[in-house]
């Protein structure tokens, strides 16, 4: 069994029971059922204790498993045949006792006594969920879930638990790469910082600018800092995929901590589906829902959630930015009783309002954050503001902020020159046109990378390849302000470094002061929190829609929000996983005369793309719901931005 050396029942049988078996009788055979990509079945093993019910129950909220039929023939599956999609559905195969529900993507890989258990952290959401990655000879075969009341409890999400299978895909850098004459070549470390210190010292510290994944740790956003500060740079900015940022807002811990939300006797989620967006999360919102909290929804899309709403408004972005704001001003919209929500919040004693990426990717952010803030004020609510980056509260705290051009300002007035930090141009950033025009304008890029993608071998001319979290020294802060530090779990592939070893001997070949540190103790030991204030920029103008024209509702897919889940296969065929579309409701796709699957081609002015159409309810009138981070998706403008769909 695959489960040997692992199993409760294993353990009891060897330090109770009898050396001979006094069953007698005619064995069960019971056929397995495809669970999906993430959950193995072997249910002859299964001795029907019903975990694995309950916690589809109780933790995922999606109701999959049931036991059927009786006596000896009973069974445990899904009703309807159909895989396991909630995105905590690998929470089963940590409660079940024995081998029937076991790890897909570990199943035959190695015996649980070969495996050595590091701690680590999830860098998916900003929730930080700790976790042991389980290793064999400095590779990482399975995650499992390390408790920590505050962050996780004892589950993990299944991004979380299977992301390690990117972490050994095809296109990873594994030595430095220099591109000469139009070809990539391997290069050696000195020969490839000898080529970025050349770039960076030909342009003049305003020519030049820094795009950081906001997934990058405090260690290399603190060298960042330091090396934009000695360059004399001030356009640097980890805020890559927000498009208004006139209010220099930043991201803030939650002003209620997460192990509290579930106490929460109101809860008001504005453009947020914390299902997909920190699945953890949302399940603190289900446990207080199911306490008796009062949920209410403000949103562009009416998600699927887990949980019964007491009131929802449903609205395309432009009206759904009118709804916040008639929820902080006491104003009408239609549809929306704005007065009952508001005295919701009012009459709870432990009110919160959770805010999502539909506020702070919208292009109206700025004035939406504002009117969230004066909501809270209004009515004593506390104000949980999701941080759009897995470390995006360390990088603020870091200083990783523009003090002249902030992302936006960077694309719209292109540099001489830019460093990439663990960016993939096509997917990373809101607006995906503007940075492959920007970065195309000057051809000096310098790419700090895990992976090499099309799109960043035709922009960059030297390529130096970095760790990712569970292979470096690092330090991430969660929603909470928490400051969770991890050690290397696995290996670095060939020739890569940890970011801040790179960082560290640019800036030295540089001359720059603060890096002079021997180890990560010594770089740690020089860390304090930067005050910096954010550099404003213009907010973008809104789309003028034109009759017959559509807003597009952009989001990020559960399954694609960084580089590493765009590479693991087992999440890409995991039904959460779609491919890209544009979704309209069944009376828009009659107003187009289109049914599910036809053709449509999109025009915003700028950029066209052909998709397949979806009809989905979720969709408000006047809008297409087009998800991001999907090249086939990337020529388009962002979230709020005015389309022209017609069938091909």
């Amino acid at each position: 069994c695959d489960q040997g050396g692992e199993c409760e029942l294993q353990d009891l049988s060897m330090g109770y029971g009898r050396s001979v078996s006094r069953f007698a009788e005619r064995k069960r055979v019971v056929p397995d059922e495809d669970f999906g990509p993430l959950v193995a079945s072997d249910m002859t093993r299964c001795i029907q204790c019903t975990r694995c019910i309950r916690t589809t129950r109780e933790i995922c909220g999606t109701n999959e498993l049931g036991g059927m039929y009786r006596g000896e023939r009973l069974q445990i599956g899904t009703y309807d045949g159909k895989p396991l999609q909630s995105e905590l559905s690998g929470n089963v195969i940590d409660v079940c006792p024995v081998g029937a529900l076991t790890n897909k993507v570990f199943r035959f890989k190695a015996r649980a006594w070969e495996l050595i258990a590091r701690d680590s952290i999830g860098y998916h959401d900003a929730l930080g969920s700790n976790l042991f990655l389980h290793t064999r000879r400095g590779e990482a075969l399975r995650a499992v879930p390390r408790d920590n009341e505050a962050i996780n409890e004892c589950w993990l999400s299944d991004r979380d638990r299977y992301s390690h299978q990117g972490l050994q895909a095809a296109d990873r850098v594994t030595a430095p790469m220099l591109r000469e004459n139009g070809n990539w070549r391997e290069a050696s470390w000195d020969e490839a910082l000898a080529k970025a210190v050349d770039i960076l010292r030909a342009q003049g510290g305003d020519d030049i600018g820094m795009l950081v994944h906001p997934a990058t740790s405090n260690e290399e956003g603190a060298l960042l800092r330091r090396l934009a500060t000695g360059l004399g740079c001030g356009n640097i900015d980890h805020r890559i995929a927000q498009t208004d940022l006139s209010d220099a807002a930043v991201a803030e811990p939650f002003g209620m901590p997460l192990a509290e939300v579930e106490k929460a006797d109101c809860i008001l989620l504005l453009g947020c589906n914390p299902r997909h967006e920190a699945p953890l999360l949302g399940l603190r919102v289900r446990k207080a829902a199911n306490a008796g909290a009062k949920v209410l929804a403000v949103n562009p899309l009416d998600f699927d959630f887990d949980f019964t709403l007491a009131g929802k408004h449903i609205a395309a972005p432009s009206k759904f930015a009118e709804a916040v704001k008639a929820l902080a001003t006491n104003g009408a919209v239609d549809g929306l009783d704005a007065a009952s929500f508001v005295d919701a919040l009012k009459v709870a004693e432990r009110a919160v309002i959770v805010v999502g990426e539909g506020v702070e990717l919208h292009p109206q952010a700025a004035m939406l954050r504002a009117a969230a803030r004066k909501l809270a004020d209004a009515t004593g609510a506390r104000l949980n503001r999701l941080p759009q980056g897995a470390n995006a509260v360390g990088l603020a705290r870091a200083g990783v902020l523009p003090a002249a051009l902030d992302a936006r300002a960077m694309l719209a007035s292109p540099r001489k020159a830019y460093v990439l930090y663990g960016v993939e141009p096509e997917l990373d950033v809101a607006d995906t046109p503007a940075l492959l025009k920007a970065l195309d304008h000057g051809r000096n890029v310098v790419a700090f990378a895990a992976y090499a993608d099309d799109s960043l071998k035709q922009l960059a001319k030297v390529i130096l390849p970095i760790g990712l979290l569970p292979e470096i020294d690092a330090t991430l802060d969660n929603v909470d302000g928490r400051s969770q530090s991890v050690t290397p779990a696995t290996k670095l592939p060939g020739d890569a470094r940890p970011g801040w070893r790179v960082l560290r001997a640019l800036g030295a070949q540089l001359d720059l002061d603060g890096f002079d540190f021997l180890d990560v103790d010594g770089l740690r030991d020089g860390l304090s929190p930067v005050e910096v204030t954010a550099a404003t920029s213009t907010a973008p103008a809104p789309a003028g829609l034109e009759d017959g024209q559509f807003e597009r509702i952009s989001s990020t897919p559960i399954y694609r929000g960084d580089a590493v889940l765009r590479r693991c296969a087992a999440l890409a065929s995991q039904t959460l996983s779609r491919e890209p579309a544009v979704m309209l409701n069944p009376a828009e796709a009659a107003r187009l005369g289109a049914t599910t699957g036809d053709a449509i081609r999109i025009d915003d002015g700028r950029g066209k793309a052909t998709l397949p159409l979806v009809i989905d309810h979720a969709v408000p009138d006047g809008a297409a719901w087009i998800e991001s981070s999907h090249p086939a998706t990337a020529p388009l403008a962002g979230n709020g931005a005015a389309l022209s769909l017609s069938k091909v």
